[in-house]
């Protein structure tokens, strides 16, 4: 069965653009032109959703907020910001990736290939037991002695990965180059920020995180 995809761009030509390129790799796609329409489009639980940030009345990063808490789905930003301070802002709100216009279609290609291809592998994993955290890997959900925490998809990501290959220390590149998908130096804010608030909500629940800082390395699980 082809992957589904929705895109969300109220500049028209693009959306056709990107649109066409994905029925040609064989991809099941459907366009929403404002944030009200993709909020509709997204209860179809698509597999992926392409969203613009700069749409008139409801941003993207309005509408990835809305829907982050009915979508499990990868949720890839396309736009022309490329400050940090944009990019933070868009991936607390639940987004996975940031690709800033103009863009190659054989990148955009790629990335939606690599987050696909990680979020089938993600549901094909159980559930992990380290003290009083239990780590299911197939619904995506943290508990700490039977309570369920809230983790948005990025900071899961980094718990699966870390929890995963417990004892095996992740500098924050390769944490970014794992879990966002980009080849590079990575950027230690966006790593920082969400380890930062996985150690506040493991503590929260009377619970350390299991997340280790290796001084001037980077960081490991150690449950």
């Amino acid at each position: 069965m082809a992957y589904r995809i929705i895109i969300v761009d109220d500049e028209i030509e693009v959306a056709t653009m990107l649109q066409r390129f994905l029925l040609r790799n064989g991809y099941q796609v459907s366009c929403a032109s404002n944030g009200t329409e993709a909020i509709s489009k997204a209860a179809e639980q698509p597999d992926l959703i392409l969203l613009d940030i700069n749409m008139p009345q409801m941003d993207g990063i309005e509408v990835c907020k809305a829907i982050r808490e009915v979508v499990s789905c990868p949720i890839v930003f396309l736009t022309a910001r490329d400050q940090d301070t944009d990019k933070i802002e868009g991936f607390a709100a639940g987004g996975d990736d940031y690709i800033v216009k103009p863009f190659s279609l054989a990148e955009l290609g790629a990335r939606i290939e690599a987050h696909l291809r990680r979020d089938r592998r993600s549901k094909d994993i159980q559930r992990k037991v380290f003290g009083d955290i239990t780590v299911d890997y197939s619904s995506r959900e943290v508990f700490v002695r039977g309570e369920r925490l809230h983790f948005n998809r990025k900071d899961f990501d980094i718990i699966q990965l870390l929890s995963l290959n417990r004892g095996q220390t992740f500098d924050r590149a390769k944490i970014y180059d794992r879990v966002w998908g980009l080849e590079g130096d990575g950027d230690d804010i966006v790593i920082m920020e969400h380890i930062r608030k996985i150690r506040l909500t493991f503590a929260k629940a009377g619970c350390e995180s299991c997340i280790e800082t290796v001084w001037g390395i980077g960081y490991k699980w150690v449950g």
